[in-house]
């Protein structure tokens, strides 16, 4: 396998995590565009790609295989919990009352 071999690999690998991520960020900010108003979209999209490409990359180590259903199916549930923590967690930052 030459090095353009590898890139195209290393893409494709990596297409699915982030663009799973960066779809359900933006449904996320349209879904619930009132509350999540003052949230910018990257601050949902970072947390959402990063665990995408995690569990990816975790489940890829752990079943010698990529392209199962379970990686699919944790990168969804690992992503709705980035994007509930980034959007409604305990950290945000409430616009002030007055």
């Amino acid at each position: 396998m030459g090095p353009l071999d590898a890139l195209w690999h290393l893409f494709n690998f990596l297409l699915t995590p982030v663009g799973l991520g960066l779809i359900a960020a933006s449904l996320c900010k349209l879904a619930w565009w009132r509350p999540l108003r003052a949230v910018r979209w990257q601050r949902l999209a970072w947390p959402a790609v990063g665990v995408a490409v995690l569990i990816q990359i975790i489940f890829l180590v752990w079943l010698g295989r990529d392209g199962r259903m379970s990686t699919y199916a944790a990168q969804v549930v690992g992503v709705a919990l980035a994007l509930w923590w980034a959007a409604f967690g305990p950290r945000r930052r409430l616009p002030s009352a007055g």
